[in-house]
């Protein structure tokens, strides 16, 4: 029944009419339309939750890992360095080698990608190989978020594409609060080899809902590399980009350092940080829907505003993080703003290069993944110049104020040429 009331809710958001005008539609080619779009939504949610897990899942579990490789707990951590550096390297390449597969079959290719690196990941036999094995299972993840954006926004109306997008990455969200957690649980209780195991059923899970709920398609045309490369190379799409790297580095300056942070700050208990991850997680996801709410209404606005809201919410949070209550306050707010910052920068890049929107799609995940270790640095330089916990949410702070330049300084540029155009009598 909860299924069929999600499926209900999807079709009133994502088709053009109303629940009820749709149920006493006579057309029905126009209900099945609005249900495929319900459904292909779905999949791909289902494709990034999986996704989400595999990325988050290690960080919990490092300890574990690196007894089970025999190897030192940093020596560990970089196989979470090792998966972000795939992404980066892996989005545009796999885009374009992708690219003369029709959608259905790529989509469905990357996640083929994905099972086999997270069964790897499960059997290696060491420390290398499984450093190996995660970056194989890296390299599906920025074509799978930009191919499956474009996706997303194919099969709904124009003026609901952001909020579509925002949909397909709920499925991240939702894995930070049952996937990870989940996925942590089981590899600290029954080994970190199950957790990866059961990862890969996800990977397969996905292949499966791909299959059913999108259209075959039609097989791509070969790209023109020398051409969507030279796209991202325009200064609206740099900018775009940019603010990306900008607001993902807000976020991770913050959420890398957020358990010690709790705990130097707010003295909080690791039962306490424990909820105040779930806190976030639901942060996440209402600032995910709300970011594509507010992208559809206004994709400008909507970027000034949240990177505003996160840039303020950051710059106040050492003060909030002094009581229990106000840390948990600050984790929800926060959470919010910081993810909600994602569908309209995706947005706003795959406007910019509307000549290869795919590949521009792509590279900006891999923009997501060099704000992360931007982000992470600068955090760790404040800590480790003796600034202390309290420093990190200002490092936070002063970096979406950037992305809220880099904003401003967008629109100025686009701005400028009509200003000069020459009048017209």
């Amino acid at each position: 029944m909860k299924r069929v009331w999600r499926i209900r809710g999807l079709i009133y958001k994502y088709c053009p009419g109303t629940l009820r005008s749709i149920q006493t539609l006579n057309d029905a080619k126009s209900r099945r339309s609005c249900m495929r779009s319900s459904t292909a939504l779905l999949a791909l949610a289902t494709g990034a939750f999986a996704i989400g897990t595999t990325e988050f899942t290690p960080m919990g579990l490092l300890p574990v890992i690196a007894d089970g490789v025999q190897v030192s707990i940093p020596t560990a951590g970089m196989l979470v360095s090792a998966y972000a550096v795939g992404v980066m390297a892996g989005a545009p390449v796999m885009t374009l080698l992708f690219s003369r597969f029709g959608k259905r079959a790529a989509l469905m290719s990357l996640m083929l990608i994905f099972t086999i690196g997270n069964l790897l990941s499960a059997f290696a036999p060491s420390y290398t190989t499984l450093l190996l094995s995660r970056l194989i299972t890296s390299l599906n993840h920025g074509a799978f978020f930009g191919i499956g954006a474009v996706v997303a926004a194919s099969v709904v109306p124009k003026e609901k594409q952001a909020s579509a997008i925002a949909a397909m990455f709920m499925g991240l969200t939702v894995a930070n609060i049952g996937g990870v957690p989940a996925a942590t649980w089981i590899g600290q209780q029954v080994g970190w080899r199950i957790a990866f195991a059961g990862t890969a059923v996800l990977g397969l899970v996905t292949i499966a809902a791909l299959w059913l709920a999108l259209p075959k398609g039609e097989a791509g045309t070969p790209p023109h590399v020398g051409r969507e490369l030279k796209v991202l190379t325009r200064p609206e799409v740099l900018l775009a980009m940019g603010t990306t790297v900008l607001g993902s580095g807000a976020m991770f300056a913050l959420y890398t350092y957020v358990a010690p942070m709790l705990a130097e700050i707010t003295h909080a208990s690791p039962s306490f940080v424990a909820f105040a991850l779930v806190l976030i997680g639901i942060g996440f996801t209402i600032g995910n829907s709300m970011g594509g709410r507010l992208a559809d209404w206004s994709l400008d606005g909507a970027t000034k505003i949240i990177l505003a809201v996160l840039a303020i919410t950051m710059a106040v949070l050492p003060l909030m993080l002094s009581t229990q209550l106000g840390a948990a306050i600050g984790m929800v707010v926060w959470g919010a703003a910081a993810f909600g910052i994602v569908p309209p920068v995706q947005m706003r890049v795959m406007q910019a290069a509307a000549q290869a929107p795919g590949l521009a799609s792509s590279v900006n995940v891999g923009a997501f993944n060099l704000g992360n270790a931007v982000g992470a640095a600068l955090g760790g330089a404040v800590i480790s110049q003796g600034f202390g916990y309290a420093a990190v949410p200002l490092v936070g702070a002063a970096l979406a104020a950037g992305g809220l330049a880099l904003v401003w300084l967008g629109n100025a540029g686009r701005r400028a040429p009509a200003a000069s155009a020459p009048s017209s009598i």
